[in-house]
């Protein structure tokens, strides 16, 4: 795959850096995968097929984009999806891009009509980038385009303003297809089929028990294990895998501070994956969830998230511009008090330090020897959040109510958000511990992922056993009480 023009460089030191920290990374991910996708199915699961590429017109069928990621000619810009989107006055089509900030100029939009073989109406185009790009050059980008009188846009690209379009590879694999035509963001979701009730998107990856009905992962890279199980739950129809080769176009950074983790843009481009994953999903589910990997969302109170969700929703139809529930205040909406629909949930972030284990050795099954990652369920010590300092929250929405989204807030909405009690439901994050200072004493325990084991441990064995991945000898998986003093791990004792 051919750079963007302006992106021809050797290979940065910190490509290298990248890639260790890939291989590692993707080791650990691998039981993380396992757990929160063997979570998150509990309902039946509705087979969707990807969203149809739609067929180009004869003259517009060899300057289709066959890649996820489209370098734009004559510029240092990448392209990634096109959606119809008829929510904002005076425009019908969102292009999702991820663009460098300083090299920004007029551009025009240009379309493929199905009715005849028109290809390369134009119209001009106006650009769009996201606030937050969190300090690197490059950032997520939406491009808003207005369709030509009588044209039944079916592709639409981007040139720079004043280039002729019958120039040598001025359109060449450029066309994207335009999704989500059959409403564009409006009226109910047309389907096909049932909608969906939640859907999760995880950002990216590299190296139904609550109600969940699909997930959409974004690869930038896996090992042959990662790839295995996930290739599993693909061929259920419960997992929709995006090939996300940001690697190929830029130098990803590993972190969110330039500082400290250099690259080309934050986190693996993950900010444009999160909004690719809201439009993808606008037309065939009612929420959307945004989280990490190694995160999951535990409803408290219900039996699953949809049930949460469900009653979250009966309790906010209506919220004012600025209201709040007991302590928990909702994000204020600048101008006068509107009255919203509850579009946006806060979830807040429960950190479960690592290096805590559960005493009696409960879940510390023998099949899962040896299987990179870590098991959730031997961790039941939680830090209280320190809400004096930033604390941040990962959000459940309902996409049609968004027009650009962060990782811990949404930046643009049509709707109002709630910040959601964490007595209602929290995330539950097994990491390093925010809070090292704190004694075993100081963290609560909370043991509420065992009340889904019962599902939770087959249903990992299974994803396991298909991956090639569980120890032969081992054919069952009911949980083992760890004889006291022999083979457990101590509470409080580090990973090794």
């Amino acid at each position: 795959v051919k750079k963007p023009t302006g992106l021809s460089r050797p290979p940065r030191p910190g490509m290298e850096r990248w890639k260790v920290l890939r291989r590692k990374f993707g080791a650990l991910l691998l039981t993380s995968c396992a757990f929160m996708l063997t979570v998150y199915l509990r309902t039946p699961t509705v087979r969707l097929s990807a969203p149809s590429m739609f067929s180009a017109d004869e003259a517009c069928s060899s300057l289709v984009a066959t890649q996820t990621i489209t370098p734009l000619p004559n510029t240092p810009h990448l392209l990634v999806s096109a959606f119809a989107d008829r929510r904002v006055q005076n425009f019908d089509v969102r292009i999702i891009g991820i663009f460098r900030r300083d090299s920004v100029r007029p551009l025009v939009c240009v379309f493929c009509c199905s009715n005849g073989t028109t290809c390369g109406r134009t119209t001009p185009a106006q650009v769009l980038q996201h606030s937050d790009n969190f300090g690197y050059p490059y950032v997520t980008t939406d491009v808003m385009c207005r369709v030509p009188p009588g044209c039944q846009a079916t592709h639409a690209t981007l040139v720079p303003e004043g280039q002729r379009l019958d120039a040598a590879g001025a359109l060449n694999g450029t066309f994207l297809p335009i999704r989500n035509r059959g409403s564009g963001g409006v009226g109910p979701l047309p389907g096909p089929g049932p909608p969906l009730n939640l859907t999760v998107c995880i950002s990216n990856i590299f190296g139904s028990l609550l109600g969940v009905n699909r997930v959409v992962v974004y690869n930038t890279s896996s090992g042959p294990d990662l790839t295995r199980l996930l290739r599993g739950y693909a061929q259920e129809g419960f997992v929709e895998v995006v090939p996300w080769p940001i690697d190929r176009h830029l130098t990803p950074s590993s972190g969110w501070q330039p500082a400290q983790n250099p690259g080309d843009v934050h986190y693996y481009g993950q900010l444009t994956t999160l909004n690719e994953c809201v439009y993808r999903s606008m037309e065939r589910s009612r929420y959307v969830l945004l989280h990490d990997i190694d995160e999951i969302v535990v409803p408290y109170r219900h039996a699953d998230l949809v049930a949460t969700l469900y009653a979250l929703q009966q309790q906010h139809p209506k919220v004012p511009g600025s209201w709040s529930l007991g302590p928990w205040v909702l994000v204020q909406v600048p101008g006068p008090c509107h009255v919203h629909v509850a579009g946006t949930f806060l979830i807040e972030n429960h950190i479960f330090p690592k290096n805590h284990f559960e005493p009696s050795g409960r879940f510390h099954l023998p099949q899962w020897e040896g299987v990179p990652g870590v098991n959730i369920l031997e961790h039941v010590y939680r830090e209280e959040p320190n809400r004096k300092l930033f604390h941040p929250y990962k959000i459940i929405v309902r996409p049609r109510s968004i027009e650009q989204t962060s990782v811990h807030s949404v930046l643009h909405s049509f709707d109002q958000s709630v910040v959601v009690p964490p007595d209602v439901c929290h995330l539950v994050h097994v990491r390093t511990a925010l809070q090292g200072q704190l004694s075993l004493s100081q963290l609560h325990v909370d043991k509420r992922l065992w009340d889904f084991s019962e599902r939770l441990v087959p249903g990992v064995d299974r994803a396991l056993r298909r991956a090639g991945l569980l120890r032969s000898e081992v054919t069952t998986a009911q949980p083992m009480m760890a004889e006291k003093g022999k083979g457990g791990r101590k509470e409080g004792s580090d990973v090794h």
